[in-house]
């Protein structure tokens, strides 16, 4: 239990150790070679795992889940940028749900899995409807085929 939460934490501190790592050589890197601009060391596990609280901080409030009518009203770009956008908040739900059930902790906020499932059931369905009032055959099977792949 306390294993695996120090195994996760010491993943996480070594992923950005070494991105900061990275960032200063590549910093230095761009400094002695005249340029002005200064990269970020962003690293993409961080993605995974939910900002750290102080103990001052409020607690936070999260939204509602997607509504279909609200979703009607977006272009097929913006919903394939929300999916992905709610995809990376079920990965890093997940994670931290996996990580406190192995260390017997209960889960802070069980309410939001279902509203990231709930809202991205409806971008699918949203999709389909558009999938099947279009006039093209052909069209329609490729953005059908498109949205199974979701």
């Amino acid at each position: 239990m306390f294993l695996t939460r120090f195994i996760g934490r010491s993943l996480l501190a070594a992923a950005r150790s070494q991105s900061t790592a990275a960032a200063a050589r590549s910093h230095s890197t761009a400094t002695a070679a005249g340029a002005s601009t200064a990269t970020s060391g962003h690293n993409p596990l961080e993605e995974f795992f939910e900002k750290e609280r102080t103990p001052d901080d409020q607690k936070p409030v999260y939204g509602r889940s997607w509504k279909a009518c609200e979703l009607r009203l977006k272009s097929w770009d913006d919903l394939q940028k929300l999916w992905f956008v709610l995809l990376k908040e079920k990965n890093m739900l997940m994670t931290q749900r996996q990580m406190l059930h192995a260390q017997n902790l209960r889960f802070p906020n069980p309410e939001r899995i279902p509203k990231v499932r709930k809202s991205m059931c409806r971008i699918k369905h949203v999709l389909t409807e558009r999938a099947i009032d279009e006039p093209d055959h052909r069209r329609s099977a490729e953005m059908k085929r498109m949205i199974n792949a979701l």
